[in-house]
């Protein structure tokens, strides 16, 4: 009796969901954002991302989301072209993600801006993008601006900004950041560190 109480259980379910989809498409057909972005997001995400029919399916629906106005839809677009190295195409959508404080599109940017990948490499855009993801609790991004303060790419090298970032890296729980801030403080107060400091505590 159990058993079949749950297979009639799955079975309505089944039905509602199949309905529930089949509602979102004909709302979407009629130009509502937010039903094409609730249709598509089970074909662009989980094992079904993994289909490639399933996937181009669901980005069309993505992509006919963000044109009418689904920034989270946006948001799915620039993450895809991205993580599939079609840096041009992704690149207005993570201009616009970036705009409206999504951390993962200005990290992005910074990193395409950075290595020059189909555009010309430009560390000074670069920095920008990773500063402003930074802002948004970007351990990683922290930590690439800190480096180019070190280096000098597009800016002028400065120890007490590469030390700032790497602080703030290490405030967004990137332990590296941590590390290095921790290191570099340690010097400005002649408190030595390292393998040679460990090695002369050993004949203290």
């Amino acid at each position: 009796m159990l058993e079949s109480i749950l297979l009639l259980s799955t079975f309505i379910l089944s039905a509602l969901s199949a309905s529930q989809n089949e509602a979102l498409k004909v709302l979407c057909s009629d130009n509502n954002a937010t039903a094409c972005y609730e249709y598509g997001l089970p074909m662009v995400t989980g094992d079904n991302a993994k289909v490639q029919d399933i996937k181009e399916e669901g980005m069309s629906f993505m992509r006919k989301a963000c044109i009418l106005g689904e920034n989270k839809a946006c948001d799915i677009m620039g993450d895809n072209y991205y993580r599939n190295k079609s840096y041009r195409a992704a690149m207005p959508y993570l201009e616009k993600s970036c705009a409206r404080g999504v951390k993962f599109a200005c990290e992005a940017l910074g990193t395409i801006y950075r290595d020059g990948h189909d555009v010309r490499q430009d560390d000074v855009k670069s920095r920008e993008y990773y500063e402003q993801a930074c802002a948004l609790k970007s351990g990683d991004a922290c930590f690439n601006v800190a480096i180019m303060y070190r280096g000098g790419f597009g800016v002028e090298k400065s120890r007490v900004k590469e030390k700032e970032f790497y602080k703030k890296g290490c405030d967004a729980g990137l332990k590296a950041g941590c590390d290095r801030f921790t290191e570099l403080d340690n010097e400005d107060k002649g408190i030595e560190t390292g393998i040679w400091a460990t090695i002369k505590n050993w004949f203290k």
